[in-house]
């Protein structure tokens, strides 16, 4: 087991106090839909909508902290939301445009070693301009003092939004080696789970815009990078867990719902 006791009742507490918090703030939409509700019902409207509502937010209130609970026992520094930096000289922002350029046109294939290779040569060259950076998802250090930075999105982003995502991980090795250009940085879009399971992840439409081998991981490639070999496995039983305990409370809420009249 990678998940030792104390995280398992972390997680489980994360997991509890995250449903009731949506329990007690969640209004279904008003709209009237006399048809779905007669052919459905109400109860199973509601809990469409509830877990439609719930998904939308599942990154930062759950994935995210989970993550935490899990990432701090075994790096240096796990937190969440955190800044990366608020300038990138200017020779880096060129570099990464011709980065981008390059891999639009399909004049080159990603290869994020040798990418981060001509950022550090330009890393602290030109004026320094300021900028406002997406915060990182999820900072981790380890003991030796490498660093990686995540972007956690959800099981299928859009495939429209990759080159914007690739700009993102570039602006962060570049804010990260304007401040400390001997930085070992790496920084990864992060994707919880695989809804292609039992097949593998769809990856293609990544393809020619990600290095696939180092800035993605999937599914358990994330947990177990995060808490060891086994961590995915343990984190879907914690979510079992608590699933079976709440299911009273869970029903009991949605029974509101059948007995309302529409």
């Amino acid at each position: 087991m990678s998940l030792n006791k104390k995280q398992c009742e972390e997680i489980e507490g994360i997991l509890k106090t995250s449903l009731r918090k949506k329990f007690q703030s969640y209004n279904p939409e008003p709209a009237s839909m006399p048809f779905h509700t007669r052919l459905l019902g109400s109860d199973r409207l509601a809990l469409y909508s509830f877990i439609h509502s719930l998904s939308t937010n599942f990154g930062t209130a759950i994935f995210e902290p989970v993550a935490i609970a899990i990432a701090k026992n075994k790096y240096k520094i796990a937190k969440a939301h955190t800044e990366v930096g608020d300038y990138i000289h200017e020779k880096s922002l060129f570099e990464i445009q011709k980065i981008i350029d390059s891999l639009t046109t399909a004049t080159s294939m990603p290869n994020k070693v040798e990418e981060i290779k001509a950022i550090r040569k330009v890393c602290q060259d030109g004026i320094k301009r300021n900028v406002k950076l997406t915060l990182a998802d999820i900072y981790i250090e380890d003991y030796d003092g490498n660093i990686y930075l995540f972007d956690l999105k959800t099981a299928k982003p859009n495939a429209g939004g990759f080159r914007e995502f690739k700009r993102t991980l570039l602006e962060w090795v570049a804010a990260a080696l304007a401040f400390n250009p001997g930085a070992n940085v790496s920084t990864m879009i992060a994707i919880p789970y695989n809804p292609y399971e039992p097949q593998p992840y769809n990856r293609w439409t990544m393809r020619g815009m990600l290095d696939l081998n180092n800035e993605l991981k999937v599914g358990s490639e994330f947990w177990d990078f995060l808490g060891g070999e086994g961590t995915y496995h343990d984190l879907l039983d914690c979510f079992e867990r608590v699933g079976i305990e709440m299911r009273d409370e869970i029903d009991e809420y949605f029974d509101r719902y059948n007995k309302t009249k529409n």
